[in-house]
């Protein structure tokens, strides 16, 4: 009982008339995020942001997400609010949200800007490492009042991830081309949260050194570029047919040695715990395009 007590003084918590410090937290743009009491009405304004929710263990108070928030299923029934890039701002002033998460490179600056004055309380999530992802659930579980579960869920994290570290921390690096898109063909640079997924599995990305995040590029790029291994993802969770269009290029070492690749794109390009399952994923077409 003695114990119990105590948790609740540390958390700022008094028991007699349930009212609470400030919690406060760093968001990822470097923001401070401050509440006078854990948020009850969160809205999410991105599927990462959904996920990384249920997972910090707000599920429950989540009362609004965007179109895509479909992970786990108990957030396809949560009210919808519009896509990440068109909000319904009147219908989230109208839900009196006491939180909201916002994804900066998805969400309309303009909007998130009109949120923030309004008075609503923004936090922005757009973790940059694989880690900050474990990082994020934390800070979530802190805004939501589930700081010990968030805690576990991120300890989860990072030990999957040790583990993939560790098993592929040595292994020959595969020159890889990462295909987001077909018309205009779409990649990622260096900077891009998968390039770092690559680099967790040994691949080394063939288009690191390009400024923008999500470049486009030309066919006869790639085809310059001569990469060992390519993975797709595309929209939905079947392969992409535009996939198989590398293999009328026959001189290029993917194609020649068949090492076409699919990750479904919500495990691979979502900023979610289950980012690591795709990470197993490339992993594993990585080990196999070194044994083949």
């Amino acid at each position: 009982m003695h114990k119990l007590i105590s948790f609740f003084l540390l958390a700022g918590i008094t028991i007699s008339n349930f009212t609470y410090a400030d919690v406060q937290v760093i968001d990822d743009f470097g923001l401070k995020v401050t509440l006078n009491k854990p948020a009850k009405r969160i809205i999410s304004l991105a599927p990462h942001a959904t996920e990384q929710l249920f997972a910090a263990g707000a599920g429950q108070q989540i009362v609004a997400v965007v179109k895509y928030s479909d992970y786990p299923d108990a957030a396809k029934t949560i009210e919808s609010i519009g896509s990440y890039r068109s909000i319904d701002i009147e219908r989230i002033v109208a839900l009196k949200p006491d939180l909201i998460v916002a994804w900066p490179s998805g969400n309309k600056q303009k909007a998130v800007d009109k949120l923030k004055a309004l008075g609503l309380n923004v936090y922005q999530s757009q973790p940059e490492e694989i880690l900050q992802i474990a990082e994020s659930i934390e800070k979530l579980g802190v805004l939501s009042g589930h700081g010990v579960h968030a805690k576990k869920s991120a300890m989860v994290f990072r030990q999957e991830y040790d583990q993939l570290r560790t098993q592929y921390a040595n292994k020959k690096t595969v020159r890889l081309f990462y295909q987001i898109w077909n018309k205009p063909i779409m990649t990622i640079n260096g900077s891009h949260l998968i390039s770092k997924v690559m680099g967790l599995c040994g691949g080394e990305n063939v288009f690191a050194e390009l400024s923008a995040s999500a470049p486009k590029l030309d066919v006869e790029a790639v085809i310059q570029r001569n990469p060992e291994v390519i993975i797709a993802s595309g929209m939905s969770e079947e392969r992409p047919e535009w996939l198989d269009e590398w293999r009328q290029w026959k001189a290029m070492q993917a194609v020649k040695q068949n090492k076409l690749y699919f990750i479904p794109p919500d495990i691979i390009q979502r900023h979610s715990p289950r980012i690591l399952q795709g990470a197993a994923q490339l992993c594993e077409h990585l080990e196999h395009a070194r044994q083949s």
